[in-house]
Formats: structure tokens, C-alpha cells, sequence
């Protein structure tokens, strides 16, 4: 009896080995695929550009007619000249910022000169620790958009920071 139940457990160990490896293979398929499925239910098909384009007539450029995807995309986007000013304290403390500006229409070159200038002496007035650190800056971007939206009259819409460096 010991060599015939010897003899038959080894053959059991690599149906065990065997089996395990069969489960996860199944189950990593069925998991894949599942994924698979779920993707393609939720995530929309993309688009064909070349179809759109054939079919929409062109327009100037070679644009689609309508503006869609050309320059009025980008119209209401305005790049301030980059803003260098001191800070009220530390007074030898210099920020850079370089802003772009987002109005909800057309792009008015005098709001936004005056909105840069009124920019630069706000941030004279600021202090090192009062923009220092996450809380601080998201302060200064709401504090500024706020003043940007009161000097347009509603012009500018939002403001984004393309940077911002403290020396």
C-alpha cells in the first residue's frame, strides 16, 4: 500500500499545479474580455476626421466651413505679455507670470491691456506668504480671475496660468 500511495500522490501535485494554472488563464480571459465588452459599451466610437472632411465644404484655409475646427476654436484666447513685478514683501521678491486669458467672446485687445495692468499692480501688493504653497496660489488664480471678470464687465470668462515663478 505505501508504494502505490507514494506512486500516486506526485500525479496529483501536477494535476493541482496543472489545474491552478488552467483557472487562471480562464479567468484572466473571461476578465479581459469582459473589460473588452464593457469598453466598447461605454467609450463611443471615434470619429472619422477623413469622412467629416470630405463630406463638409471647405472653407478658408482648407477649414471646414463654420469655423469649427479652425481659428474660431482659439478666438477668445488672448496671451498677455509675460508680468513681472516685485512683491509688497519680501520686497526683493520678483514673480513672473505669463496669463492667458479666456473671454466668453470676442477678444478685446483694451480689456485686456487694462486687465494685465490692473494684474500687475495687484500683484504688488501681495506678499510671499500669502501665495505660497497650494492653497495660496489656488487664493491668488481666484482672486485674480475675480478682479480680471470685474474690470471686463463680464468679458473675460476665465484665466489660465501658463506660468508662474517666484524669485
Amino acid at each position: 500500500m505505501t508504494d502505490s500511495s507514494v506512486a500516486a500522490e506526485p500525479p496529483k501535485k501536477k494535476s493541482a499545479v496543472m489545474l491552478t494554472a488552467i483557472a487562471v488563464v480562464a479567468l484572466t480571459l473571461v476578465g479581459g474580455g469582459g473589460g473588452w465588452v464593457v469598453g466598447k459599451l461605454i467609450a463611443p466610437a471615434p470619429a472619422k476626421p477623413e469622412a467629416e472632411s470630405h463630406a463638409a465644404p471647405a472653407g478658408e484655409h482648407g477649414a471646414p466651413a463654420g469655423g469649427e475646427h479652425g481659428a474660431g476654436a482659439v478666438s477668445h484666447v488672448k496671451q498677455l505679455e509675460p508680468i513681472i513685478a516685485n512683491l509688497a514683501y519680501p520686497s526683493d521678491s520678483l514673480v513672473r507670470l505669463e496669463i492667458s486669458l479666456i473671454f466668453g467672446e470676442n477678444v478685446d485687445e483694451a480689456v485686456a491691456g487694462t486687465v494685465q495692468e490692473d494684474i500687475l499692480a495687484y500683484m504688488r501688493t501681495v506678499s510671499l506668504q500669502q501665495i505660497q504653497g497650494p492653497r495660496g496660489f489656488s487664493y491668488l488664480r481666484d482672486d485674480l480671475k475675480e478682479r480680471a471678470k470685474l474690470r471686463s464687465q463680464g468679458k473675460v470668462a476665465d484665466l489660465v496660468f501658463r506660468t508662474f515663478v517666484i524669485e
